[in-house]
């Protein structure tokens, strides 16, 4: 029997030849380089691949995945990503991306020891925590995931726009930011209206000298 790992080198052989049955020229056009418009921040759950998701090819999505979808001033990670899909990528959009049953949401809910995984979903508990009356009006634990899921994409953009790096970029150029939820259930994006084009959305404390 092959090793279970032997099927993503052969999918990997079968993709490679669609990519060229569909256009002989697809790798070469790739290898020149990328130039996205977007930066997708989502979760590292499989279920949740960007581009597939969003029916888009190779090269047109910059991506960082973590556990939630989190945006931490003190991720090095992140902010690395973040520093050179804007300044030398030139994004023009930053989706932060969520989905409903996401197991780290759920995680942060309860008070089960998970291990070192709990120090990152900390986050999240602070989210509930300035958000409990919210919650505890919700009776329907389904219901309340689905909320704390949409509170924690609405606060993981709020936090991109008080990184020094986007305003920074809003002091020269557009950048948007955008909130959005994936449906594992039915496959759609919920997009929660959460766009930040510039600081004024930011209380004062935020709000670097750079931007204007």
């Amino acid at each position: 029997m092959k090793d279970s790992y032997q099927k993503l080198l052969e999918g990997n052989k079968l993709f490679a030849k669609t990519m060229l049955l569909q256009d002989p020229d697809f790798f070469n056009k790739l290898s020149v380089g990328q130039k996205p418009d977007y930066l997708w921040i989502g979760c590292s759950d499989s279920r949740v691949p960007a581009n597939e998701i969003t029916n888009t090819q190779s090269g047109e999505i910059f991506v960082h995945r973590n556990i939630a979808n989190l945006v931490v001033h003190t991720d090095s990670n992140l902010l690395s990503v973040l520093e050179y899909a804007v300044k030398f990528l030139n994004v023009r959009h930053i989706i932060v991306c969520g989905h409903y049953g996401c197991g780290g949401v759920k995680a942060a809910m309860t008070n089960t020891y998970h291990g070192f995984v709990d120090n990152w979903l900390r986050n999240i508990k602070d989210i509930i925590h300035t958000n409990q009356a919210l919650l505890d009006a919700i009776t329907d634990q389904a219901e309340k995931e689905d909320k704390l899921t949409e509170l924690n994409v609405i606060e993981q953009v709020r936090n991109l726009a008080k990184t020094t790096i986007v305003q920074e970029a809003w002091a020269e150029r557009e950048l948007h930011l955008h909130g959005w939820v994936y449906g594992v259930h039915n496959g759609l994006v919920k997009d929660l209206s959460v766009i930040h084009n510039g600081g004024e959305d930011i209380d004062p404390i935020y709000r670097f000298e750079m931007y204007k």
